[in-house]
Parts: C-alpha cells; structure tokens; sequence
C-alpha cells in the first residue's frame, strides 16, 4: 500500500514540481548574501522513547539526509509502525548516512528503497560487508514467519505477508557507498560528513557532519551506538573534540554494568547448569555477540576456566558475520590483532560445531549431552533461537542466559520478568528452566561510561538530544549530564522537529 501511495500520489509529475521547487529555494537563497547563514532542520522519526526504530531526518545545505533507518521492535504498538507510511517520502530523501548494521539502524532500508528512495548510503567498509548479510537474512525471516503463520493461521492477517522480501533486501545493495573510518564524505556543497570507531560493533561509527560557511565552522555529532572501553574483541570508542549540537544515544542511561569482565558470572552459570546436564541456550545477536561469546569462551577454556563442551553455533546469518570478522581483522583491538599474528583462532573453541543448514539445526534438539547453544535472536524476537526455547525452556536442568539488552515487549525481556509460559508459534510453553543474565557482555556503554566519553570533549555542546533509549532511561541519563556536566540536554519525542544553527 505504502509503495502505492509513494509512486501514484507523491510519484511522477508531482515529485518532479516539489525537486524544482526546492531547487529554486536553494537558488534564490543564494542572491540574499554571498555567505548565507544555514539554518538546519532535525526531525526525529524514531528511537525517540524507544531503543529501536533509529531514523533522524537532517535537511541542511539544501538536502534531506536521513540518519541511519532502522526497524522498530520489541512490544507490538512499535513493531506496527513499521508498516506506517514513511514520514517522509522515500523518493524526497537525498542521501542516508548509516552509523552501523545492526536491524535497529539499518533493517527499514529495503522498504525505503522499494518504495522509492534511490540515492547512495554512505556507511563503513565493514558494516557494507554486515549490511549484505543482515538484510537478506531479515527478509528471508519474515517470509518464512508469514509462511508458518499462514499455515497456522495464528496470524490477524489474512494472509500474513513480510513487511519486505529478500529480493528487496538484495536491491539495496548497489545504492551502498562504503568508506573506510576517517574518509571523507560529502552529502551536500559546503558539508563534509566522516565516521570515526564508535566501538559497538565490527564496523560502527559515530558520525561527524562539519558544515563550513566562509571561516565560519559548525559541527553535529551523531553518537550511533556506543561501545565499551574494554571490549575483548573490537577498539574502544574514538574520542571526539569540537562538537556544537550532539545527538546521543542513551540506552542504558539508567544503569551501570556490573562488572567490566563478565568471564566469572558466566563461568559459574554455565558450569553449574553443566553440572546438572543441562543445556545453556544463549539468545545473542549474530553480529558482534556471538563472536564476542566464541572469542571468550576460548580464552576461558584455555585458562581452565570452562570445560571443553559442544558449543552449537545455530545461525547461518551468525556464521557469515563470522567471515566478515576475519576479513577485518584490522578492525580489531590491539590484542585480537596481536594474538591473530600469533597465530590464535580467535573464535574457535575446542569443540565448536557451526550448524548452518536447517536440518543441523533440528539435530540439535536431539542433542541430550550437556553443552550450549548460541543462536539468533539476541532478544528472542524471532529467528531459530525460537525452536531451542521451546524445546529447552520445559526443562529445569537447562540454563536460558541473555547477554544483552532485552527491549520492552521482546519474549526476552518478558523471560528476564519471570514469565511462567511463552506463547510460540501458536502454542503455550512452560517456562521451568532457569532464566539468567549477565550484563557484562553488552556492546552498550553504561551511563558512567558515556559520562567519561563526554568529559573528553573540549567544548560544551549548544544541545544535546537523546536519542534510542526508553523514557525513563533517557531521563536519567539526561539528569546525569546536567548534574555532572551542566550541559543543556533536550529528551525529544518521536515525530518532534528541532531548529539548529548549521
């Protein structure tokens, strides 16, 4: 429908006049003053009370550049914007600057895109390489849950379709335009953007737009996601400087990580639940997770701190991610790099088993030796880790364990509350295994973390906006800034248009 509205309504002729309007704004404004002054727009289409659903439109320098293009998730009320018309047409948006691959910045693009949106997304080497396995993978999953909701027939739908295909995940590829961190972009006349290690995960960026007017100079900053400053495998984030407007995420602005190294909790939960014969399935994102928990679990079994146990790989998207890691070794911290020339397989505990293919999947439900399951969705919103919980959650001898951020209305969260059953695939299933959760594993940084980072800025920013955090979180954290920093920090609301001096 909305592809429909797009090309009819806002399509051909009528897009055509609006182009030609906006050119002769921009033309016009050039006979005012031989330097004039930009005044910029920034509308917040989403992550705005949420931790998913980043989209944030900048018109600037006579452009509409939409910042990273996310897909909402977790509780249904956010899930169903998705298929809201785009608040701005896809064919009137110039550029798209994305920070990083994850679905939550990046998984909007192959409806964008099918529904008119034909300019270049500027994005990293590595997260280019990410993004071509991650939107095909999303689109192949919802075909095949609207599949098997049809077959069902649990779905309000009739019939269920996908929000976008994996055909239509593959048409974003040509549009991608990679630049490595540092390199240069430049999205409009007088506007040069560049990314910079943000730490999150292999590829993530914050990005630096700088627009220059004459001598005159002014900076926005786009945090993307932050990293941790002692992450096992990826850099600590990049320290900014000169920065006039900061747009911040805030996601755990509300909490402190327990512990900078979470290889003891981990090691206790694991080899207790081992100790019982039990299975420990840990949902975790197939990017930057999953290669985080490899990489650990080696060091840990190598130290003597695990037993040697099968470790099932369940996730074909997981795998690949896993290639991408190789291919960027250069990407890694010092440590990862050191120990690769030395010759270590950085993910490759001792009797890891990769199970790309379906039927390896559904062996692992045969498996009755103690062991652990990693598998795709971190927060169990879709995705094989599905079938694993409910084959293991009527268990008690087995361990379900988090790693990561559980979104408000994702089956993980509802688990982390003390769900006694989950509704799956149409049907009720007992929850007697453990529910546990380590935090240290998270690819976000706490809010003392994210405090420390701000300190390293050498001027107080005009404003700063936070962004991709839920309400409460983001109110604390907007307390801890003024608090400690004095700085003036807006919490603004989804669909809201701020005015800024660029």
């Amino acid at each position: 429908m909305a592809s429909f509205l797009y090309s009819n309504i806002l399509g051909g002729v009528w897009i055509k006049a609006i182009l030609a309007f906006r050119f002769a704004l921009n033309e016009n404004s050039k006979n005012f003053s031989e330097t004039p002054r930009f005044m910029a727009k920034l509308t917040f289409m989403g992550a705005a009370g949420t931790v998913t659903g980043s989209r944030h439109l900048l018109e600037t320098h006579g452009k509409r550049l939409l910042i990273d293009c996310g897909l909402f998730q977790g509780v249904k009320k956010n899930r169903l914007k998705n298929w809201d018309v785009f608040p701005e047409a896809p064919p009137l948006i110039d550029e798209v600057i994305l920070t990083h691959a994850h679905i939550d910045h990046s998984g909007y693009l192959p409806r964008l895109v099918k529904d008119g949106f034909k300019g270049p997304i500027h994005c990293t080497d590595a997260t280019a390489d990410l993004v071509k396995i991650l939107l095909p993978d999303t689109g192949h999953l919802q075909e095949e849950e609207a599949r098997y909701a049809n077959k069902r027939g649990y779905s309000k739908h009739s019939p269920a379709r996908a929000l976008f295909t994996e055909e239509d995940a593959r048409d974003v590829f040509p549009l991608l335009s990679p630049v490595e961190y540092g390199q240069h972009i430049h999205p409009a006349k007088g506007l040069r953007g560049k990314y910079r290690d943000a730490g999150h995960i292999l590829g993530s960026a914050w990005l630096d737009l700088k627009s220059q007017n004459g001598d005159k100079s002014r900076k926005i900053l786009f945090s993307g996601d932050l990293g941790r400053p002692f992450d096992p495998v990826l850099r600590s984030p990049t320290q900014p400087y000169n920065v006039d407007y900061l747009i911040l995420e805030s996601t755990y602005g509300d909490r402190l990580h327990e512990d900078l190294d979470p290889r003891k909790e981990f090691a206790e939960i694991v080899t207790k639940t081992l100790g019982r014969g039990g299975m420990v399935v840990i949902p975790a994102f197939s990017v930057g997770r999953t290669q985080t928990l490899l990489y650990m679990i080696r060091e840990m079994e190598e130290a003597g701190q695990l037993p040697a146990v099968p470790i099932y790989v369940d996730s074909p998207m997981a795998l690949k991610a896993l290639e991408v890691h190789r291919q960027h070794i250069q990407d890694l911290n010092l440590n990862c790099r050191k120990a690769h020339i030395e010759g270590t397989r950085l993910f490759r505990p001792q009797k890891l088993k990769l199970c790309p293919k379906l039927d390896q999947s559904k062996a692992i439900h045969n498996a009755r030796e103690k062991g652990i399951i990693i598998s795709a969705s971190g927060m169990a919103t879709g995705g094989r880790v599905l079938h694993h919980l409910a084959e293991r959650l009527p268990d008690e001898k087995n361990t379900v364990l988090f790693v990561g951020y559980q979104a408000e209305g994702s089956r993980g969260r509802t688990l982390l509350e003390g769900a006694k059953e989950l509704k799956m695939f149409g049907q009720i299933v007992p929850v007697n295994a453990s529910v546990e959760y380590v935090s240290g594993f998270s690819g976000h940084a706490d809010y003392n973390e994210i405090l420390a980072w701000l300190l390293g800025f050498n001027q107080r920013p005009e404003k700063v906006f936070l962004v991709h955090g839920e309400d409460g979180p983001r109110e604390a954290m907007a307390e801890h800034i003024r608090k400690r920093l004095k700085w003036d920090v807006v919490v603004p609301k989804e669909g809201e248009t701020v005015e800024l001096d660029f």
